[in-house]
């Protein structure tokens, strides 16, 4: 009786290393230790930057209001898309426990980060039996990437995890690398309705969540199922599983799951950013796409190159379409090309001279991501103690608005614009126009005028005060170098010239 290949051994058991490979694994697994660290310090710091405030926002609103948290943003009675389990989980502990939010944040941090690191385990384990391979993904998935930095929620390159950690993007992300592993041991072992159910429900839970990583999870499980070949005898219980999830996104009662795809508002312009530069914030995975044409080659249906292939149509359709919101479907492509390149040196059909090759190859790559996202660093120990040379990756964090947090109470309406819009509502504030879209709020639009005419110069006082008195304003926040408009009170000076006043009757 022949023994089987090497590929063929399921994973989880031990297959046979050459002389140095204990070595290997045990720096590896060294290294990938360390870069949990780095995250975990990140996570003390919290830095701020993209959508922080609005997550903060979203658990203020359920720490006062679980059951009718009304708009995050400003004071409407409006449903949420933020308003995710995951965040509803938070503002309940945020409620019971009276945390300060950003601690919450940090919790929730923590707990993304965990559950992101054991799902790539888990899931890697599945694709490798090799003990190093899970390290060895997850550098690849932090570090290829390209030379040129992105931020994006959704998207794991160090930096962007760095500064989107505490995010339900992460949280989501995380979810579903568990949900590919648990769907593949599904459809290789006898698995009753009971998983099949599950498998649906953590779907639906990982949509609700984050929508667009939703779109990538979903792209994963079809992935899974087109490699696994499933019998017509799973396809009822693959059925199931689908019906139970969509059951779930229809009674989740904050938000209309459905209303997303005829009120999802027009994202273009703020996604295009996605598809600019698109060979320098890339280029790294391409040994990545190479590593999937030799998995091709060995396997048509391998689960990774037709992961890739089908985040690769989603991407191009947008791109081509001019439907650049649909760029957030790009770590479908970017994941399992990151992870083809980590684990090809891992093969073992490969020659010696051809898996040393690979190596020095994967490890120029990830040096090369290193030095671009070294500036990640600066979270941990400041700028000031990166040399000049790593300081240029540095991308510094937002300053925050505590400085007006001992005047203004939980639920009051401050006049702000731009850059302040997205901060304040952290402190449980509200705003008058939204500080990102919003796609339940009807008026958006005549509010975004309204706080645009206001701070015109020439817009006369009585029509300002109409619109303090619209929106019952009782905070203003500008400049101290404009001149103080009539009905408003110097309350307190803060950075940046900034300055803020209290709406007198």
């Amino acid at each position: 009786m022949r023994a089987a290949p090497p590929e063929a051994r399921l994973p989880g058991r031990a297959a046979p290393r050459a002389p140095g490979a204990s070595r290997g694994t045990a720096a590896s697994r060294a290294a990938a230790a360390l870069l949990l660290v780095l995250l975990f310090v990140v996570v003390l710091r919290l830095p701020w930057a993209g959508d922080l405030g609005m997550h903060a926002a979203t658990v203020e609103r359920l720490r006062h209001s679980l059951r009718h948290p009304g708009n995050p943003l400003v004071d409407a009675d409006t449903p949420s898309p933020y308003y995710s389990p995951w965040m509803v989980l938070l503002g309940c502990l945020a409620r019971v426990s009276r945390l300060d939010v950003f601690v919450v944040l940090r919790l929730a941090a923590l707990a993304g980060l965990a559950l992101l690191a054991t799902g790539v385990w888990r899931y890697v384990r599945t694709l490798s039996p090799h003990r190093a391979a899970p390290a060895l993904a997850a550098f690849g998935l932090v570090l290829l990437w390209g030379t040129d930095i992105i931020n994006w929620s959704g998207f794991v390159s160090l930096n962007s995890l760095a500064l989107t950690v505490s995010y339900p993007s992460v949280f989501a992300l995380g979810l579903a690398f568990h949900h590919w592993a648990w769907l593949t041991r599904a459809l290789r072992e006898p698995s009753g309705w009971g998983t099949w159910l599950g498998l649906g429900v953590l779907w639906a839970v990982i949509l609700l969540c984050h929508q667009f990583t939703g779109i990538v999870a979903t792209l994963g499980d079809l992935a899974v199922v087109v490699a696994a070949r499933p019998p017509r005898t799973r396809w009822p219980r693959l059925a199931a599983a689908a019906a139970a999830g969509a059951l779930v996104l229809w009674l989740w009662p904050y938000y209309d799951f459905f209303a997303l795809f005829w009120e999802g508002g027009d994202l273009d312009g703020v996604h295009r950013a996605l598809f600019t530069d698109f060979a320098g914030r890339y280029w790294l995975a391409l040994l990545g796409v190479a590593a999937l044409v030799l998995r091709l080659r060995r396997d048509r249906r391998d689960v990774l190159a037709v992961f890739f292939a089908l985040g690769a149509v989603v991407c191009a359709a947008a791109y081509v379409t001019g439907h650049y919101e649909w760029g957030r479907a790009l770590p479908a492509a970017l994941i399992p090309a990151q992870l083809a390149a980590a684990l090809e040196v891992l093969h073992p059909g490969h020659r010696r001279a051809v898996r040393t090759g690979w190596a020095w190859t994967l490890a120029a790559a990830l040096t090369a991501g290193a030095w671009a996202q070294a500036g990640v660093l600066g979270y941990v120990l400041g700028r000031a103690a990166l040399p000049e040379m790593l300081a240029v990756h540095y991308t510094p964090p937002w300053t925050d608005y505590a400085w007006i947090t001992p005047y203004v109470r939980s639920g009051d309406v401050v006049m702000a614009r731009d850059f302040p819009n997205r901060l304040l509502p952290a402190y449980g504030v509200y705003t008058v126009a939204p500080g990102y879209p919003d796609f339940f709020l009807k008026d958006a639009v005549r509010r975004e005028w309204d706080v645009r005419y206001y701070y015109t110069r020439r817009t006369p006082p009585e029509v300002r005060r109409q619109i303090l008195d619209r929106y019952h304003v009782r905070w203003v926040v500008d400049s101290a170098r404009r001149p103080m408009q009539p009905g408003l009170r110097p309350v307190t000076r803060g950075p940046g010239g900034q300055m803020l006043y209290a709406a007198t009757p």
